[in-house]
């Protein structure tokens, strides 16, 4: 997969099969789009394009909205989407300008002048343009006019309910990570660096790694613990995961992020860490003393275990 930063960086001869949209997640939603966008792509002879933006249209539009949370970093993005196959990604800087393009005027001077499009594969209920003024009917109208072809994906479902990417945030913020993992088609992660913490939990025999998110509008799941597994110098490694407070330790409107890795006694501060969910063990709750606390967290661990394995 080629990577190019901007639309202009992208020149082809071939004919291409094109798909545009946020892509937040890469979940199971996606990947049928995207397959479809492949298998297209091999019909025409042609090259699958998938154009996506950052930043993301809300942070350009409302830079003093910092309510947004995405799934994904623009580097966990580029890194799915390059394990699905497809030939080109374009990730072109948002801005206002761009925002300001009507419907017509980015498919006749991106999607056609520039990318080349001979098919357009977009999902279901897909709007484009300026004030999301473009939408499959537009594209039908558009289409013999600049000579290529419209194929628009049903919405498509695990259990009968649609993918989307809201729903596989309202699950996150919800706990609910079985949920969310079946929707993605892969575990929830974050990255962030080990920080320096007070070290309370070497006091109960349950020492923990704090992290920093470096994103702020990376989505962090609902407070509590969690089975997770941590990837650290390339090594998997299980362990449990508290977000919260620490109300039984002193509780504060600072949210924190710390994972107690099993079987690991080492120094890793300021390395970066990654952390899959894969089961929320329990609500955040606040405990009488740190020694209540501790028999919980055995309780807590043998529980991880036993999931993880």
């Amino acid at each position: 997969m080629k990577v190019y930063l901007s639309i202009e960086e992208f020149k082809t001869h071939s004919k291409t099969a094109v798909t545009t949209g946020t892509f937040d997640g890469a979940h199971s939603g996606h990947k049928v789009v995207i397959d479809q966008l492949i298998n297209t792509a091999k019909k025409i002879n042609g090259e699958s394009v998938i154009l996506t933006f950052f930043p993301h249209p809300r942070m350009v539009l409302h830079p003093d909205d910092h309510n947004l949370r995405l799934l994904n970093t623009i580097e966990e993005r580029i890194s799915l989407l390059e394990g699905t196959g497809i030939d080109h990604l374009i990730v072109h800087p948002f801005s206002k300008e761009f925002s300001r393009l009507s419907s017509t005027e980015f498919v006749r001077d991106i999607l056609v002048n520039q990318l080349n499009v001979s098919t357009l594969v977009i999902g279901y209920d897909h709007h484009f343009g300026r004030n999301r003024e473009g939408s499959f009917d537009h594209l039908q109208e558009l289409a013999p006019l600049y000579d290529f072809n419209v194929e628009e994906i049903a919405a498509q479902e695990i259990q009968q309910v649609n993918i989307s990417s809201t729903k596989v945030r309202t699950s996150l913020l919800s706990g609910e990570i079985n949920a969310a993992n079946e929707f993605l088609g892969y575990n929830y992660f974050l990255k962030g660096t080990v920080i320096d913490g007070d070290k309370t939990g070497r006091t109960i025999g349950f020492p923990t790694a704090n992290i920093k998110i470096d994103q702020w509008y990376k989505l962090i799941p609902a407070k509590g613990v969690y089975a997770v597994k941590v990837i650290l110098d390339g090594t998997f490694y299980n362990g449990m995961l508290n977000i919260g407070n620490r109300p039984t330790i002193k509780e504060n409107n600072n949210e924190t992020i710390e994972v107690n890795i099993f079987n690991f006694d080492e120094d890793i501060y300021t390395k970066e860490i990654q952390i899959e969910f894969h089961y929320k063990i329990r609500d955040e709750q606040k405990f009488e003393n740190l020694s209540s606390l501790k028999k919980q967290l055995e309780i807590d661990k043998q529980k991880t275990i036993q999931i993880l394995n």
